[in-house]
């Protein structure tokens, strides 16, 4: 026989080749088997059985009760920062300003031309607003084309504005901080997000001292948007989140 009539008959080493082609199949399988952690008589990997004992001994027993959280810390602002309404009041402005943000007392009567003014200022031609914004803050724009969010922009709109005039649920004196929960005159979380400027209106009666006072006047099922100052500059040069300047109106009503 020639060496290539031997081929198709016989391995080199004179086994038949399917004898040849059951062994290569049976190894197959096996390292399939393996690779599923079951070894060829069915027992599942024992290695790793022996992993997950050891973490399960290093967690312990499971915890029946719960653990407590201690309280003692401060649940509201003491001290004579908070003597009276108008302490509590003038400490949110001081913090707010350390912060780099621009904020102006005005009276009630006066907030429609302090609106228009930070407007002005920015030289805003268009801006967007939450649709129940009321009508009585725009009322001395001039100039200006405030476009409600109803229907919803969509981002490339939000984005082509120059800045968004919302309200707030709650301001923190201790921290300079004002939170936006989708509550009125505040709008969904991407009108102060997407626009380059936002101007909040804070009313004084919206300022507590400190930050779990915060938390107690809001609803834990709302989204939160907690604003402490406008964002860091991002690195590499990248777009910031949220908008870039940002100012405030307290309104001693």
């Amino acid at each position: 026989m020639s060496p290539r009539d031997g081929a198709l008959g016989e391995a080199r080493d004179g086994t038949p080749n399917e004898a040849r082609d059951e062994a290569r199949d049976e190894g197959r399988n096996s390292a399939r088997e393996s690779a599923r952690g079951v070894g060829r008589d069915g027992v599942r990997d024992v290695a790793r059985d022996e992993v997950l004992r050891r973490v399960r001994g290093a967690l312990g027993a499971p915890r029946r009760t719960p653990v407590p959280v201690p309280r003692g810390y401060l649940t509201r602002l003491t001290g004579p920062d908070a003597a009276t309404r108008a302490d509590v009041v003038a400490l949110f402005t001081e913090r707010v300003a350390a912060l780099g943000v621009a904020v102006r007392h005005v009276g009630g009567d006066e907030l429609a031309t302090a609106v228009a003014a930070v407007l002005w200022g920015w030289e805003a031609e268009r801006i967007v607003v939450p649709s129940d914004l009321p009508f009585g803050w725009l009322a001395e724009l001039d100039g200006v084309r405030a476009l409600a969010d109803s229907p919803v922009l969509d981002v490339p709109a939000l984005v082509a504005v120059d800045g968004t005039v919302t309200g707030c649920a709650v301001a923190v004196a201790q921290t300079g901080t004002v939170v936006l929960d989708g509550g009125r005159a505040q709008g969904r979380r991407a009108l102060t997000l997407v626009p380059d400027r936002h101007l909040c209106v804070v009313h004084a009666d919206q300022i507590v001292g400190a930050v779990p006072e915060a938390v107690r006047r809001l609803d834990a099922t709302l989204p939160q948007t907690w604003i402490t100052g406008p964002p860091p500059a991002p690195p590499s040069g990248g777009p910031a989140h949220g908008p870039r300047t940002l100012e405030m109106l307290v309104v001693d009503d």
